[in-house]
């Protein structure tokens, strides 16, 4: 089995609900031509790099999935195109190196360590402070 990620970007203008239930759609079809879903990530509305649509921000959607061949991606990427709601998509094979670090990621290993650091750094700074 290949593994897949689907990052797609939702129009902000739309509801939250109505966000998530575009957001809801895509899983579903997944699940609906057999993929397995192995991780989908809400990373909520962002600002974008440059302006699409003349919208500055996009509600962002990452689907990491397993699918036995590539022809779901074709039917996906096709109602992907078609849908207004949806700004821009990318799909992305995963090899071997991309599902480790997304596991790594997922597992707390990737990311954390520079917000830990913060912390402590924050901590002592208090420490020190409450010394003087």
């Amino acid at each position: 089995m290949n593994q897949y990620e689907i990052t797609f970007i939702v129009d902000p203008v739309l509801s939250g609900d109505e966000i998530q239930a575009t957001a809801k759609t895509y899983v579903d079809l997944l699940e609906g031509e057999g993929c397995k879903m192995v991780h989908f990530d809400d990373m909520g509305i962002r600002s974008l790099a440059y302006p699409i649509k003349k919208r500055t921000n996009g509600a962002y959607f990452c689907s990491e999935f397993q699918a036995v061949n590539g022809e779901v991606i074709e039917k996906i990427e096709l109602s992907l195109r078609r849908d207004e709601r949806i700004m821009r998509f990318l799909t992305v094979r995963l090899e071997k190196y991309g599902i480790k670090y997304n596991e790594d990621k997922r597992n707390g290993l990737i990311g954390k360590k520079k917000e830990e650091s913060k912390s402590e750094d924050s901590e002592e700074k208090g420490a020190e402070a409450k010394k003087a």
